[in-house]
């Protein structure tokens, strides 16, 4: 099975870490740009830009997405672990530890191609324009189109925001789930009456010319589905204001939204292990790596690995979803790209970090001058595994890489050199 992964472009500055994904046309000027996950406790913001990243795709002009932005703060479910990055777009000491992150978004949102741009959060209750209690009042920022002023200069392609966040609100109130939902604009006129978001990405953005708006769902829905749901309708709004058509690949509602973000997705592993996150045990043990310098691929853009103690562990967002306990090899970069199997009586080739699949048996067929260990057979006196015919009952379970215990490891040798793992799952 082959594994298709996102391309993550990271910039090119030193120790930059932004994730930006790109999907262009070729001559399109128009561009969308949508931040998600500058503030890590606001998750309806960073699972609709992750989503708008693997589940939609355009048919013209151009759409950028960075879709965790805070990606350590994310990690911890945490406002922000070294202050609000969102208050840091006016001045950043050179010692804060978001100081990087913060000048390469800045260097994104100012490219010649970028026309408008959306930052995505979940803000607390349900603002309205007058007082109805604790929850809907004035001094809420959940269900809004926020704006830090009317207009840009004139001319400027979208830059009337205020008439563009009307419009957003207007077809947003369309299409609630329950009407206390509905959305408003929210204008900060920050220039004048808010020397917080004086601070803040989008007036940042709007003091150099570009459009920029926040969308804000609220803390208080009852759900995160409900979260990204708002959210991504949002999104789309823009596209079709910006004339930006789309393919959305599943029905917007709550249940299709709550199946996409459980879709974990693959981990892959110096392009030599392909883990499936999606029924991973909670640890696993001996994962062959390099000591420094490993390179960790996710299909899931919030996926993320931090180091711990000799261990790694795995995330997608906020969620650890297991524990890798490394063993260390050198990589041989004399590998085959493709491996020699028989699995059940007829002999195939079976590419590189994939996975195959077996109804009864298989055995490893002899591969030139490679060695195989398959890690939950047993087998003593063998130190070479190939010519033997394997089925589920020889393999213990506790060496099993779901919780089925369904699937498990084949792994290649040369000269003592880790070539790569073919992923084996019994039906």
């Amino acid at each position: 099975m082959r594994i298709l992964f996102l391309v993550f472009v990271l910039l090119n500055f030193l120790n930059a870490d932004v994730q930006l994904i790109k999907k262009e046309n070729p001559d399109s000027n128009t561009t969308l740009l949508v931040i998600g996950g500058i503030h890590g406790d606001e998750p309806g913001g960073y699972y609709a830009a992750s989503i708008l990243a693997t589940h939609y795709e355009i048919e013209s002009q151009n759409l950028w997405i960075v879709p965790n932005l805070n990606k350590d703060s994310i990690r911890q479910n945490a406002r922000g672990l070294h202050g609000d990055m969102n208050r840091k777009f006016s001045f950043t000491e050179n010692d804060d530890q978001d100081k990087q992150t913060v000048e390469d978004i800045k260097k994104i949102i100012l490219d010649s191609k970028v026309s408008l741009v959306l930052n995505l959060h979940d803000g607390h209750g349900f603002y309205r324009k007058e007082n109805q209690g604790n929850i809907f009042n004035p001094n809420a920022w959940g269900q809004t189109c926020v704006i830090d002023q009317c207009k840009l200069k004139e001319n400027q392609p979208f830059g009337d925001l205020d008439e563009i966040a009307s419009l957003v609100k207007e077809n947003l109130n369309k299409q609630l789930l329950k009407s206390h939902h509905s959305f408003d604009v929210r204008n900060t006129n920050t220039k004048f009456d808010d020397e917080a978001m004086q601070l803040s990405l989008t007036y940042f953005a709007v003091t150099n010319n570009k459009p920029a708006f926040a969308i804000e769902s609220s803390k208080n829905l009852s759900s995160l589905s409900e979260k990204v749901f708002y959210q991504l309708l949002a999104i789309e709004e823009f596209m079709r204001i910006m004339d930006i058509p789309f393919i959305r690949k599943f029905d917007m509602n709550e249940k299709e939204i709550d199946k996409i973000i459980e879709e974990y997705g693959f981990l892959s592993i110096n392009n030599n292990i392909s883990l499936n996150l999606n029924d991973i045990k909670k640890s696993l043990s001996f994962i062959p790596i390099k000591s420094t310098d490993n390179l960790f691929s996710f299909s899931n853009p919030l996926g993320g690995v931090e180091y711990s103690n000799e261990k790694i562990k795995v995330f997608i967002a906020n969620k650890e979803l297991t524990e890798l306990k490394p063993q260390y090899f050198k990589l041989s970069d004399s590998c085959p790209d493709s491996y020699n199997l028989e699995i059940d009586g007829n002999s195939t080739l079976v590419d590189r970090a994939s996975y195959f699949f077996v109804n009864d048996d298989f055995k490893i067929l002899k591969n030139d001058g490679l060695r195989v260990n398959v890690i939950g057979y047993s087998s003593k006196g063998i130190s070479d595994e190939k010519e033997i015919r394997l089925s589920l009952k020889d393999m213990s379970e506790n060496f099993s890489l779901d919780r089925q215990n369904k699937v498990y490891r084949v792994e290649f040798y040369k000269n003592d050199e880790f070539c790569t793992t073919l992923m084996v799952k019994f039906k």
